[in-house]
């Protein structure tokens, strides 16, 4: 199609388009003249359109970069905007931030609703999961005895901010296990299920796990805990613009995301979702004007910070829809598959705790090697090849964590297999 048409197309999808450079979406439009009408398995492993996404980021590739979980590049053209509007800011903070960017948030407030599928109303912008997560864990009325349930796999933050809770207030909190790999969704809702007590008054459930990527069952946990009058908090932090979903295929109540991560927007931006109807009982962090009990911004009142941040949020997500999240979420697990199934078939020593050929996972996965420690693997393969992993131990399984992105090449994916199969084959000291 004609430039003409594309840009036509993205406004009808309401795509907004920030005012960046001129170029800002040569890269999305030649990538779309390449894919024209095939669907997203079939351009998962097309480099051809993937090398022009690949193109909008400015990305060290004297590295390999294969911890995208933790943060993520933002496209070079989302960082000129918030460059740009720092400088704004700069000229004359008091007039151009307060008076001029500030109110223009909106706009970002309402791209975000739109894209999670709920009220602008329901929807605050926060600087990351951590913050939203906070602001339900300290937010909500506990008494003591109360019990709030979570797995040990949880967030190490969530966890050690629930025992400042129990150590302040005494409440309850109880760790679930479960197993990497889970047999199946049912298995870990009844983890949950067996857990639950007359004292049970909150779940937090991670949507995808930081560990080994495994996506929970949201929408069944609500759907058990919401008839015993228990809430469910969920922490997102890793899955918002990484795999398709709304809020209504949650049917959750509160959500908490970072937007650093899987939306590429710039680092210290994530949204806080609130049901409209629970935002009176729920605390702000921070105090608010009274009259401001049943507002959504009453989460963002947090002092003096750089609105340029959250603005350039609105550009992460016009690339965002612009490449679109089936195809999105296709090639990332055809990256994942490249790399695990090789090392699976390869050796026998090869462990992987991630859910392959399933909608239960997306772009993370963990894997270990029998015989070698993982952190020492991790140390070899950033020391020697250049690669950076994410090694992780938990009390009950350990590994690397492998998070590539939409910037990742196959020849950086395959260099990584090469590397660890070198380290299986000769070792690596």
């Amino acid at each position: 199609m004609e430039r003409r048409q594309f840009l036509s197309g993205l406004a009808a999808a309401g795509v907004t388009l920030p005012a960046f450079r001129a170029n800002a979406f040569e890269t999305l439009f030649k990538a779309n003249v390449i894919a024209g009408e095939r669907g997203p398995a079939a351009l998962a492993d097309d480099e051809l359109y993937w090398a022009q996404i690949q193109r909008a980021f400015d990305a060290d590739r004297t590295m390999i970069n294969l911890n995208n979980g933790g943060i993520s590049p933002t496209p070079s053209h989302v960082l000129e905007q918030m460059i740009r509007d720092l400088k704004f800011t700069n000229e004359l903070p008091v007039e151009h931030m307060w008076r001029v960017l500030e109110p223009r948030m909106e706009s970002t407030r309402r791209d975000l609703a739109k894209d999670f599928g709920c009220d602008p109303e329901e929807m605050a912008i926060v600087r990351n999961a951590s913050e939203a997560n906070e602001i339900m864990i300290f937010g909500i009325d506990l008494k003591r005895g109360d019990e709030v349930l979570v797995t040990n796999q949880n967030y190490p933050r969530m966890i050690t901010s629930w025992q400042q809770r129990e150590s302040r207030e005494g409440i309850v909190l109880k760790q679930i296990s479960f197993k990497v790999p889970p047999p199946s969704d049912d298995y870990i809702v009844e983890q949950y299920r067996k857990a639950i007590t007359p004292r049970t008054k909150v779940i937090e459930v991670t949507h995808i796990t930081n560990l080994t990527g495994q996506i929970l069952p949201v929408r069944e946990i609500v759907k058990m805990a919401r008839p015993l009058g228990i809430e469910v908090f969920v922490d997102g932090a890793h899955a918002f613009n990484h795999f398709p979903f709304k809020r209504d295929d949650l049917d959750c109540d509160y959500y908490g995301t970072s937007l650093h991560k899987w939306t590429h927007a710039p680092i210290g931006t994530g949204f806080l979702y609130v049901r409209r109807e629970k935002i009176e009982r729920l605390w702000s962090l921070m105090g608010s004007s009274r009259g401001n009990e049943k507002n959504i911004r009453k989460y963002e009142e947090i002092g003096t910070h750089p609105q340029a941040n959250f603005n350039a949020v609105s550009a992460a997500l016009a690339f965002s829809r612009g490449i679109g999240p089936e195809r999105k979420i296709a090639r990332l697990r055809y990256l994942r598959d490249r790399w695990a199934k090789r090392l699976l078939a390869s050796s026998d020593r090869v462990k992987v705790l991630t859910p392959l050929d399933s909608d239960r996972a997306g772009a993370i996965c963990m894997f270990s090697v029998d015989g070698i420690d993982p952190g020492k693997l991790g140390g070899w393969l950033n020391d020697k090849h250049k690669i950076v992993t994410t090694p992780i131990g938990h009390p009950e399984f350990s590994g690397i964590r492998i998070t590539p992105s939409v910037y990742t090449s196959i020849d950086e994916i395959d260099t990584f297999g090469d590397a660890v199969l070198k380290a299986i084959a000769k070792g690596i000291a």
